[in-house]
C-alpha cells in the first residue's frame, strides 16, 4: 500500500496574527510554525492504514520555503518513510488551483494507492487543494472524512463523513483521494528515537522544471483567485454595565436596544 499526505506548514495556533503593511499578507515576522493540524490527521491515519496492513511506504509531501522542510522532518519522525519537498521562487503567491497543479505533477510520479489531505488549512481555510488534486487525477474523492475501513481485498475503503443529522458513508474504489477532520484518529507524537531516525530518512527536494511546470504558468500573476484585502476584524467597544435593581436594568436594557441598537 503506496500512500501520501499533502500536508502544508501553518502559523501556530496561538500565534497572534496580524496583517502585512500591504494589505495582501500576514505578517509573518516572529511567528511559529507547524504542521497543520488538519493535516496531522491524515498522517496518523497513513501510519494506522500501514501497521494495519503490515506493510507499506508513506509519502509526505509539501509546497513551501525552506522552512517547510521543518514541517515534512515532523511527520518523518512520527513514522512516515519518505518526504518531497516542492520548492521554487515562482511557486511564490500561487493560488490553490495552481498548487493543486503542482501538486498532481509531484502525485502523479509515485503510483499512489491512497492520498490524504486535510479539509482544510487553518490559515486559509480554503479547502479546495486536496478536491482541486482528485478532479485533476480523475480519482474518487470523499471530503471532511472521521472514519475510514480499508476492505480486505485493499482494492476498496469505505468512508464515513458526518452530514446533517446523520453519517454518510461511501463506498469507493482505490486510488482514491481523503480530506481529513478530526475525530478520525489522535495523532501521535514523535518519539526521541523518531526524531533521531528521521535525520536519515530521505528528503527530496523538486523544482517546477523537475515536475515539468512552466513558471510563468503560476504565482501571483497567474492566480485565477487573488486576496483583494486582508484586515483585522473590527475592535470590540466596551460593554455598557447595567446599574440598579432587575426591574431598572430590564428598562434601561430595553431602552439601550431599542435607541442606540435600534434591534427592536
Amino acid at each position: 500500500m503506496k500512500i501520501a499526505v499533502c500536508i502544508k506548514q501553518v502559523p501556530a495556533t496561538e500565534s497572534k496574527i496580524k496583517p502585512a503593511a500591504d494589505g495582501k499578507d500576514i505578517d509573518r515576522t516572529g511567528l511559529s510554525f507547524v504542521v497543520n493540524p488538519y493535516d496531522e490527521f491524515g498522517v496518523e491515519e497513513a501510519l494506522k492504514i500501514k501497521e494495519q496492513l503490515g506493510e507499506g511506504r508513506i509519502t509526505v509531501i509539501s509546497i513551501g520555503s525552506d522552512k517547510t522542510a521543518e514541517a515534512l522532518r515532523t511527520c518523518l519522525a512520527v513514522g512516515a518513510d519518505q518526504a518531497i519537498h516542492i520548492k521554487d521562487a515562482a511557486l511564490e503567491g500561487s493560488d490553490a488551483h495552481a498548487l493543486a497543479r503542482v501538486l498532481t505533477a509531484a502525485l502523479q510520479r509515485e503510483n499512489l494507492d491512497i492520498i490524504f489531505f486535510g479539509k482544510q488549512a487553518i490559515d486559509d481555510d480554503s479547502g479546495a487543494v486536496g478536491i482541486y488534486v482528485a478532479e485533476m487525477m480523475n480519482l474518487p474523492h470523499v471530503s471532511a472524512i472521521n472514519k475510514l475501513e480499508i476492505l480486505s481485498d485493499e482494492n476498496r475503503a469505505v468512508a464515513h463523513r458526518q452530514i446533517e443529522g446523520g453519517t454518510e458513508i461511501i463506498e469507493v474504489s482505490l486510488p482514491a483521494v481523503f480530506t481529513c477532520q478530526k475525530e478520525l484518529n489522535e495523532p501521535r507524537y514523535a518519539s526521541l528515537p523518531g526524531i533521531m531516525k528521521a535525520k536519515q530518512k530521505p528528503l527530496s527536494v523538486l523544482s517546477l522544471a523537475d515536475l515539468e511546470i512552466a513558471p510563468d504558468s503560476v504565482g501571483l500573476d497567474n492566480a485565477v483567485i487573488t486576496l483583494d484585502q486582508l484586515s483585522p476584524p473590527p475592535t470590540r467597544t466596551a460593554g455598557t454595565p447595567l446599574e440598579g435593581n432587575a426591574e431598572e436594568a430590564v428598562s434601561e436594557l430595553v431602552r439601550l436596544l431599542r435607541e442606540e441598537a435600534k434591534v427592536l
